[in-house]
């Protein structure tokens, strides 16, 4: 039985997951609590956020995140690729830095116009 703090909502539910069991889990207020219990048991992501260096802008960075989750086992991966990119302003959100990073299909992107 693994325990977490589910993460998909504010309400922070304890939940346990039994992965002897199909990965039944308990404690979820709502669906999402399960989906989110088995996928962080079998295949844990994340959205990663940082900054990059922008010149010609007001500030010397930019924030950037991926368009989605990665796969966890990436995370430090991915923020080697993010401290050696940067950008020239300007630049608006929703912007593509990166493209398919890893070949995961997600994108890394601006989060701020600049």
């Amino acid at each position: 039985m693994k325990k977490l703090i589910c993460i998909v909502c504010p309400m922070g539910c304890h939940i346990e997951v039994d992965a002897q069991n199909d990965y039944k889990t308990t404690g979820n207020q709502c669906p999402r609590g399960a989906v989110y219990g088995k996928k962080e048991l079998t295949a844990p992501t994340r959205v990663v956020t940082s900054t990059i260096k922008i010149s010609g802008g007001i500030h010397n960075r930019v924030p950037v995140k991926t368009a989605g989750d990665i796969p966890k086992e990436l995370n430090f991966k991915c923020m080697d690729l993010i401290n050696t990119l940067s950008v020239k302003s300007p630049v608006k959100m929703g912007d593509i830095v990166s493209e398919n990073i890893f070949d995961t299909g997600i994108n890394l992107v601006i989060t701020r116009n600049m």
